[in-house]
């Protein structure tokens, strides 16, 4: 499923830069609850977030996507 694979990546990408979910969340400005959400698979991110992700992370979004199998 794509959705757990976006999560996975965020994760691995907020623990490689150091963030913790609560820290992240603050940045990016939406709940731990959601970013949890998303981390575990059960939400799908929104373009809006993934951009903001990005940004912040200083990646590239190709960076950030899920390899394709």
């Amino acid at each position: 499923m794509e959705t757990d694979k976006w999560g996975r990546r965020i994760r691995a990408f907020r623990k490689l830069k150091g963030f913790t979910q609560e820290s992240l969340a603050k940045e990016l400005n939406v709940s731990v609850s959601v970013l949890g959400e998303i981390e575990r698979g059960s939400r799908q991110p929104s373009e809006e977030f993934l951009m903001k992700v990005t940004a912040l992370f200083n990646i590239t979004l190709e960076e950030l996507k899920p390899a394709q199998h």
